[in-house]
């Protein structure tokens, strides 16, 4: 069964003819660039009332879907970096009026700890290195986390544990350290970068937390954790649904000539059957996720929260389609050939994306 995509007809082609190259040079290509601006792919979660477009969560979920099943580098950059404009919600809004105000604005950033900031008069110095900031080349803004300390002492929260702060701050404090060299996503260029004893005000500062929101939309209610794992989710399924039909391809022009047979691969009862199975497993996982996704969010945009069992399964089902998306490439694979081994066959780097994204530690297999 066919599914009506949210992506323009248009829009793919373009992103599609322009992925190889991307991939080759490691970065995308400007086409790519001037097309996520244009549609304000970026700005698609950040509040409407500073210059956002402040989109239903399962409109943007389902787009970055669509986009990921594309080119994985497209939408994985999109995703990371409109998730990180999310962040506008919890800024003071003039900080967050000014940053979305900046000409092409792209936050890029990291959810590690690998920083410091010390306390000094309104504000902190700022020292650290994060790595994989997808979009880095064209972020005109960094997001990080980091653990605070005031006269060189960690600062300590009620339970007597080191205290960590979310921060943004503009891009020319920000030194970018190229050292992205997956086999697969190369062209998010998600390279590390490093801030060198930095000074910004504490507004800079912020808390990802529905009761510390600044924006008042249901988007700025829905939890972080949930967030994160839909959107990542759906990226490492798009590229899976890409996959399956790249691999259809592949077994529909081979053949099986073992034990004096000769009959096309795909007419072979086991290999269709691993095709059907890892469809129906896909379109079944779908269909529960978006149907929960959907509903958490017609209760959030009611003016209710989701709550923690609903949190807990959104989850669940997250972690079910990534690890029905790891078994349908694992199983089709090798029925390719070699042809799915060539680093310059679109199905290989489909296969390369792939096996990057679900390596995302919030992806990673539960039991």
């Amino acid at each position: 069964m066919s599914i009506l995509s949210p992506l323009p007809a248009r829009d793919a082609a373009r992103i599609a003819r322009h992925a190889a190259t991307a991939d080759t040079h490691g970065w995308l290509h400007p086409v790519h660039q001037a097309l996520i601006h244009r549609r304000g792919w970026l700005r698609m979660l950040a509040p409407r009332a500073v210059g956002g477009e402040e989109r239903p969560l399962p409109d943007v979920v389902r787009l970055e879907e669509a986009i990921a099943r594309i080119d994985g580098s497209v939408g994985w950059t999109v995703t990371l970096c409109a998730g990180a404009g999310w962040f506008a919600g919890f800024l003071p809004p003039h900080l967050a009026r000014a940053i979305l105000a900046t000409p092409r604005a792209c936050l890029a950033g990291s959810g590690a700890p690998t920083g410091h900031a010390d306390r000094e008069g309104d504000g902190w110095r700022i020292d650290g290195e994060w790595d994989y900031a997808s979009g880095a080349p064209m972020a005109t803004h960094f997001t990080f986390n980091a653990y605070l300390r005031a006269n060189g002492a960690p600062l300590l929260d009620a339970d007597g544990q080191p205290r960590m702060l979310a921060f943004v701050v503009p891009g020319d404090i920000v030194e970018i350290v190229p050292r992205w060299r997956s086999i697969g996503l190369r062209a998010t260029a998600s390279h590390a970068y490093r801030i060198r004893a930095a000074w910004v005000h504490a507004d800079h500062g912020f808390v990802i937390d529905p009761a510390a929101a600044c924006a008042q939309g249901p988007l700025y209610r829905f939890p972080f954790l949930p967030f994160a794992f839909v959107t990542l989710a759906a990226n490492v399924a798009g590229m899976a649904a890409h996959f399956v039909d790249l691999a259809a391809d592949c077994i529909a022009r081979r053949r099986n000539r073992f034990g004096g047979q000769d009959e096309p691969l795909i007419e072979v009862p086991a290999v269709r059957a691993a095709l059907d199975g890892a469809r129906g497993r896909l379109a079944d996982v779908r269909g529960r996720f978006y149907a929960l996704l959907d509903a958490c969010w017609a209760d959030v945009a009611a003016g209710g929260k989701v709550a923690g069992e609903q949190a807990a399964q959104m989850q669940a089902l997250a972690q079910e389609w990534v690890a029905a998306s790891r078994h349908a490439v694992d199983t089709l694979y090798p029925y390719c050939g070699l042809f799915a081994a060539r680093a310059d066959s679109d199905i290989n780097r489909v296969w390369r994306d792939f096996h990057t994204a679900s390596q995302h530690a919030l992806l990673m297999p539960q039991g």
